[in-house]
């Protein structure tokens, strides 16, 4: 009795099946590289507030580098872990932590915020000279180009003086928009010594390199060209702030 031949071709299931494995390591590949690109490489952040105007606006989508590190000038994104915030919001819909975590969508949460560097550790940084200028290391910064400005007006690199020298380890930070922001000048009277005012480094996520989102503002964010200028702090970081002269009331 002769066996019927069996064909070649494997079944319709087999190769729907084939192909749903396939698929799914294509997703499973994808969403492990977009997280750890998340991670170690660039992350997208939506701005919260004013203080960076006009440089940013409300609701820009910016993407933060993680991996060529930072200097004076650079825009940083940093976790609040000094209490600038007073009732900082987590993102607590289960789906969208999960799109934030493998990098699918930006990081709306206020537990971040976002400022310019203006002192390095051990910087000098002072306002204001006989020009109205703020000045780090004893050069003072040409702001023009990144200050708040409206109907022709730009404002004042600060309205009230501060003299102060960057601990070991913190950064000195201020908004573009000076009068709308509460940034390093506005906390020296909070924490031991005024140390609540100075971010530690160690909370910098990363630096802005460009507006991604409204697709009309796309533009990349590069560092102020009057940093160039600033000279190496004259001496090693304190351990402790120094902090001369009347502290600002913001």
């Amino acid at each position: 009795m002769s066996e019927t031949p069996t064909s070649g071709k494997p079944s319709a299931g087999r190769v729907a099946g084939a192909w749903a494995k396939e698929i799914a390591i294509v997703v499973v590949g994808a969403l492990i590289a977009s997280t750890l690109l998340r991670l170690f490489v660039a992350q997208m952040f939506v701005i919260p507030s004013g203080s960076m105007e006009n440089t940013l606006q409300i609701r820009d989508r910016v993407m933060v580098q993680k991996v060529a590190g930072w200097s004076r000038g650079d825009i940083v994104v940093f976790r609040d872990t000094q209490g600038w915030l007073a009732d900082p919001a987590e993102e607590t819909d289960p789906v969208r932590k999960a799109l934030i975590f493998i990098g699918l969508a930006p990081d709306e949460s206020s537990n971040h915020l976002i400022k310019r560097v203006i002192g390095l550790p051990g910087d000098h940084v002072k306002c204001c000279d006989a020009q109205g200028r703020i000045t780090v290391n004893g050069q003072p910064l040409d702001e023009s180009g990144y200050l708040f400005s409206e109907n022709g007006e730009t404002v004042a690199p600060s309205d009230f003086p501060f003299d102060v020298i960057v601990p070991k380890d913190r950064i000195w930070v201020m908004g573009d928009h000076r009068n709308n922001s509460q940034d390093s000048r506005c906390h020296l009277s909070e924490g031991t010594g005024g140390i609540a005012a100075f971010v530690p480094t160690a909370n910098v996520v990363g630096s802005a390199v460009a507006v991604v989102y409204p697709f009309d503002r796309w533009r990349t964010l590069p560092r102020p060209s009057t940093f160039d200028q600033v000279p190496a702090a004259s001496g090693p970081a304190p351990d402790t702030p120094v902090i001369t002269g009347p502290i600002p009331n913001c």
